[in-house]
């Protein structure tokens, strides 16, 4: 039901006592979820002005304020955070606050593109969504815990609405423990606490029963206590369309926040990045976003799988059933992208980066949208996880931006392969490419293991380049094919197939040629030839 102005401002008023009672019922920090919307802002407003109104002797309890930049935020709205951050560090310290404010950050290995461009993961799909724990639950989780460690409970407020959608509520609803009243002992609050997906943990929202223009209303009616301005953040969303936020991740529950005001501009969970098109047509300032926005569409496409691998990411291929107009295939899981592809990714974003620099504004001109960190664990990836010791990110790097790379972490100086051998070895192999990258496998991985006292582990290391690399493409799903037929065999008690199927034999007779082509694969040289059936019976 809608509020009148006056009952709003005294639910307001009522809320800070609230806040108030509940901060010094205990020892329990608090930790804050900020990520620079409407939302996350009203909540903090409201926890800043209660501290403001205690006396100085109670305010004896830490809290903590994060912020995740998953370091693919849309640019404008990092800008805005990393500045609301900085000014509620300085403005806490000045009004005699207990508030930290912390940036928080995923690790080097856990980034966007380390993962897409470094280790060839697809662009995120619902049913593939890798980003979301590695960008924004792992950071902010690790933070929690660590708060819980050294304090043994802690209290997450955050900006959460029912109002939001369907879904919010039901996950409120699902999550609920009861009220503050019950918990500090005055049945007058009756806002409710519910459990966290953290040990030890309890979640508070205060605007829980808000609506959105609830919420801009509070932010109209108070003025920002650490400095910033909501007439600004009010103008930063009449800049685009949709009138959500990217709350705080701490669970998958949470939904993709894509599609909404703050999400990351590489995105493809959602058809369009609908906020960063909006400033893009509504601000000619904006405009030099345009290629990420480009490059973020290019991501944007489900039928990638001529540009990923047959196999999986262990080398190894899976099968899995696929309704084709209205019949069942049985095919490979399509896997990481191919090392073209990943290099293509690589050359865009430089791209995209370098004209960024040059036509944005002069505070945006030195705009990283990737770092110089990821850029060496990338290099790190192809040249030892890869093995591809052609090692072109330099290359790359100098034809896309015009400058020499400078690897912060240089891992080995010595060059016994480099790009000359690898194009050797592949005018030598010709259109076998299955034998170029077992061949350069096999010299990284001995190059690896060069000069060690010890060399364990080298034996499996050349096994596994067999394994996964001297099969032809064909002959790799086949044998695949022949797994998942014993698999199948054994499960439906066959056993005259099964054994068939595990001596190599044929599931049905074939007639071979009375001059068979001579076997010269690596994979007949390796495991033997056998004969194949005809056709493939899944």
């Amino acid at each position: 039901m809608k509020r009148e102005l006056v009952k709003l401002i005294e639910d307001y008023k009522s809320l800070v006592l609230e806040i108030q009672q509940l901060y010094c019922h205990d020892e329990i920090p608090w930790v804050v979820g900020y990520s620079g919307g409407k939302d996350s802002t009203a909540t903090l407003q409201l926890v800043w002005y209660a501290l403001q109104q205690l006396p100085t002797e109670r305010r004896n309890k830490q809290i903590y304020v994060i912020t995740t930049d998953t370091r693919v935020e849309n640019p404008i709205v990092a800008a805005w955070v990393k500045r609301s951050i900085a000014n509620m560090q300085t403005a806490a310290i000045e009004q005699g606050l207990p508030i930290e404010s912390h940036l928080l950050v995923p690790d080097v290995k856990d980034t966007f593109w380390v993962n897409l461009i470094g280790k060839g993961y697809p662009a995120p799909r619902n049913g593939f969504r890798w980003c979301t724990e590695r960008l924004k639950i792992k950071p902010s989780n690790q933070f929690i815990q660590n708060v819980v460690r050294a304090k043994g409970e802690v209290i997450i407020v955050l900006g959460t609405r029912k109002a939001e959608s369907s879904r919010r509520s039901q996950t409120m609803s699902n999550h609920e423990m009861g009220s503050i009243g019950d918990r500090i002992g005055n049945n007058t609050l009756t806002s409710l606490l519910y459990h966290g997906s953290l040990p030890n943990s309890l979640i508070y929202s205060p605007i829980a029963d808000w609506r959105n223009d609830e919420v801009w209303l509070y932010l109209h009616q108070y003025a920002n206590p650490w400095g910033n301005s909501n007439k600004d953040l009010f103008t930063m969303y009449r800049g685009a369309t949709a009138d959500n936020e990217c709350p705080l991740v701490i669970d998958s529950s949470t939904p993709s926040c894509g599609d909404s005001r703050f999400g990351c501009w590489v995105c493809t969970l959602v058809n369009k990045d609908k906020s960063m098109e909006a400033m893009i047509l509504n601000d000619e300032e904006k405009e030099w976003m345009q290629p990420m926005l480009e490059l973020r569409n290019a991501l944007d496409n489900p039928d990638d799988w001529d540009k990923r691998d047959y196999r999986r990411m262990s080398g190894n291929v899976q099968l899995f059933t696929h309704n084709c107009d209205g019949k069942q295939e049985v095919k490979p899981i399509p896997g990481p992208y191919l090392k073209k592809w990943r290099e293509h990714w690589l050359r865009e974003l430089l791209k995209a980066q370098t004209l960024a620099r040059k036509n944005a504004p002069p505070a945006m001109q030195e705009i990283e949208l990737i770092t110089q960190a990821e850029l060496s664990e990338i290099r790190r990836i192809w040249r030892e996880d890869k093995h591809e010791f052609d090692d072109l990110l330099p290359r790359i790097y100098l034809e896309e931006t015009g400058e020499k790379f400078q690897d912060i972490n240089p891992s080995d100086t010595q060059t016994l392969l480099g790009a000359d051998e690898w194009e050797i070895l592949a005018s030598l192999c010709g259109e076998d490419s299955m034998h170029l990258e077992l061949t350069t496998k096999l010299l990284s991985v001995e190059k690896q293991h060069y000069g060690k006292m010890r060399r364990v582990g080298i034996y499996n290391a050349l096994e596994k380049c067999f394994e996964t690399s001297s099969r032809s493409q064909e002959e790799a799903i086949l044998n695949a094919h022949r797994f998942k037929n014993l698999k199948d065999a054994a499960q439906d008690g066959k056993a005259d197939k099964v054994r068939q199927l595990a001596l190599g034999q044929p599931e049905q007779t074939v007639k071979l040629d009375e001059n068979p082509p001579e076997i010269n694969s690596w994979a007949a040289m390796k495991f033997g030839a056998r004969v194949v059936p005809t056709e493939v019976k899944s």
